[in-house]
């Protein structure tokens, strides 16, 4: 990892997509208070561009610096909004089926996932997949482990990973499943246990980054296991992260500071 340009605004539970570490964007999350506020990265400097059409935190997110999509979120109220981004603009389009935050996004502008949540409704941790095409959400199989704040990453809504988060009895989890368009399968478990991490990568070639108690953790899935790599310069949670297995960008989050 090496260090890049700073951020505008300073925040936590944002939503990032990225082809690369020189080409992410950020949006949303809590500063506080919870905000609508974009930019976009080139390899050296952030730039404010258009914000969401309305403030929120803790969503999901996927895609890539000019084609993202948000699901969920909480502003502090529980959401089922979905905006999509072309470049330019964030667009209002059709809602999730269940609202909720602090699930994971993976996927593509027009075929994402929305994994895990947290809502205000007993039992408040859900284990639920919704599925988007590009135009309406489809709830399918659920995850194994009911567990929020995880982490994901995958190449469309077919061929996913998340590994980590918290249970319903908000113990950290280090178990990991794998999505192949149907079913989830538990496999080889995280190093080491932590919520509050973020992905890249995909289902077969992946990294889980930062987490909780300010984590500088890197793990690295060969589609098998996960083996312990370098680690972030800054540790932290509740950070965003986006990109391919070879070129990531890791920003935001919430440090000891």
């Amino acid at each position: 990892w090496s260090t890049g340009g700073t951020m505008n605004t300073a925040r936590e539970g944002l939503g990032g997509a990225s082809t690369s570490r020189d080409a992410a964007l950020a949006f949303g999350g809590e500063a506080p208070p919870y905000t609508a506020a974009t930019e976009s990265y080139n390899g050296t400097n952030w730039t404010e561009v258009n914000d969401l059409n309305a403030n929120n935190g803790f969503m999901g997110s996927a895609g890539i610096q000019t084609a993202a999509i948000s699901m969920g979120g909480q502003t502090p109220g529980f959401k089922t909004d979905t905006e999509t981004w072309n470049g330019t603009n964030w667009t209002e389009v059709n809602n999730l089926n269940t609202a909720g935050s602090q699930g994971v996004g993976v996927g593509t502008y027009t075929s994402a996932l929305y994994v895990g949540r947290h809502n205000s409704v007993s039992p408040q941790v859900y284990g639920i997949t919704e599925s988007w095409n590009g135009t309406n959400w489809t709830e399918l199989n659920d995850l194994n482990t009911t567990r929020r704040r995880s982490g994901g990453a995958g190449a469309s809504n077919t061929a996913a990973i998340v590994a980590g988060g918290l249970d319903t009895g908000s113990a950290q989890d280090a178990l990991t499943e794998l999505w192949n368009g149907t079913n989830w399968t538990e496999v080889n478990d995280l190093n080491t246990a932590r919520s509050q991490l973020a992905g890249a990568g995909t289902s077969t070639e992946g990294l889980m980054f930062g987490g909780s108690s300010e984590s500088a953790l890197t793990e690295d899935w060969n589609g098998v296991s996960w083996t312990e790599v370098g680690d972030l310069n800054v540790g932290r949670e509740l950070l965003a992260g986006n990109g391919t297995y070879s070129s990531t960008a890791a920003f935001g989050g919430e440090t000891t500071a």
